[in-house]
Order: C-alpha cells, then structure tokens, then sequence
C-alpha cells in the first residue's frame, strides 16, 4: 500500500486510489521513484497532481482517473493524432494512450531543449515528473494566470522562442495551451516561462495540428492581452511556423 502522509489531507480525492491505481503507485515506489505521497496540487476532473518525495528532493505524481475521465472526448482528441490511428475505442486503452503520449511528447520535447517537466516514469495511469521550482524545498512554480511576469514583453518573446522550438526542432503542437499550463519560474536572470500539460499535444504533420496551433495563440493573446501587449493573432502563428 502506497504509504500517504497527512491522510486526512485526501479526503476531497476519496475513491482516487482504486486498487489497480494502487499497485501502479506501489510499483514506481518499490523501483524508487519516490518515497511517498505528500499532499495535493489539484484535484481536476481527469487527472490529480501530487507532491511526493523522493529521497532529499520532491517530485510531481499525475494520478489520472479510470473511472470518471471522459474517454470519449480523449479518443475523438487522440485518433488525430498519427501515432494513435489504430487505437481501439476500449476505456482502459484509451486512457492509457492517453497517458502514455504526455510522457512522449514530454520526453520528445524535453530531448529537443524545450522548457518542460523533466518525464520520470510511467505505469499505466500514473506519470512522475520532475518538479518545476524548488525541488529541495518543495515549492512549486505557479501557472501563469496566478504570477504575472514582471516584464510581460520579454517572458511573451521566451515563450514564443519555446513555441518555436517545440514547433521545428520537436515536431510538436501543445493543442490546449494557456496561461494555465505555462509555469512562470522565478529566476535571479529573471521570469522564465515552462509548458507543461502535454497530453493533448500532437504531430506538426498531423491534419489538425495547423488549428490547434491557432487555438494555442489566441488562447495566449487573451491573456497577454490583458497585461497590455497589443498582438495579431496571425503575425504570432507566422512567426512561430517561419522556419
């Protein structure tokens, strides 16, 4: 049994841990990738995110849902993916489809240089990430809609340079990017913007990797809208396609 500390600190997550999440949990702690559970992130619809500690540092446990996650909107998402043509409608499949294409596109991703969550580990529904802050002390890096950079301009021209990379170098669209999935990590140099949430993410030749890209920009000028940067949706998608 996958060890918790502070019990009474999971009693909005109750029915999470199913028995087959928990010998997927116990395997990665029996292979040492982390110790133990230490407390709750976000408790979303489809996934829950941990802080766990894993010897004098602390890393991030995504736990997703068999259960209660909408596998049918994650089949109709993941069949436009190439990679995923031949994956069968069956809940367990798709959900562990799902998983397993954030640990590629992470791992894809992080290879090629860009500003991502380090993939640890995966078993089937459970994925271990490098934590995006401190890691010795535990503090999390907050999303961009809670930590405004101090210099908007200058963190909206690092980001379109990750969107660029990840773009040419990973062949890769994120498909779902906000400025609650991009991690403004606080810096001596200054504010550093990190992606995160790739399970949505697809192929550059994919048929629909053109829309989302176009998605992923005007979601990101509605914020930066409002931090006073005036932007063309269209100028952004050219300048990160440009080779």
């Amino acid at each position: 049994m996958v060890t918790l500390k502070y019990q009474e600190r999971f009693k909005t997550v109750k029915g999470v841990f199913d028995a087959f999440t928990n010998r997927n949990l116990f395997e990665l702690q029996s292979r040492g990738h982390f110790d133990e559970l230490v407390s709750p992130l976000k408790i979303g619809k489809e996934a829950n995110v941990f802080l766990a500690s894993s010897g004098k540092r602390y890393v991030i446990v995504k736990i997703y849902r068999i259960q209660n996650s909408d596998f049918s909107g994650m089949y109709n998402y993941i069949k436009q993916d190439p990679r995923y043509e031949s994956l069968k409608k069956r809940r367990r499949e798709i959900i562990f489809a799902w998983v397993q294409r954030e640990y590629k596109n992470l791992h894809r991703s992080f290879e090629k240089g860009v500003k991502v969550p380090k993939p640890l580990a995966l078993k089937h529904n459970v994925l271990i990430e490098e934590l995006i802050g401190d890691e010795i002390s535990g503090e999390v890096a907050l999303p961009l809609k809670d930590s405004a950079p101090q210099d908007v301009e200058e963190f909206f021209e690092l980001l379109i340079e990750q969107l660029r990379l990840m773009y040419h170098a990973a062949g890769l669209v994120h498909g779902d990017l906000s400025a609650f999935n991009i991690l403004n990590l606080k810096m001596d140099e200054g504010d550093k913007p990190i992606l995160i949430d790739f399970s949505q993410c697809t192929l550059v030749k994919s048929r629909a990797s053109l829309e989302l890209l176009k998605r992923d920009v005007k979601n990101l000028l509605q914020y930066f809208k409002k931090q006073g940067l005036k932007l063309d949706a269209e100028e952004v998608v050219a300048r990160i396609v440009k080779k």
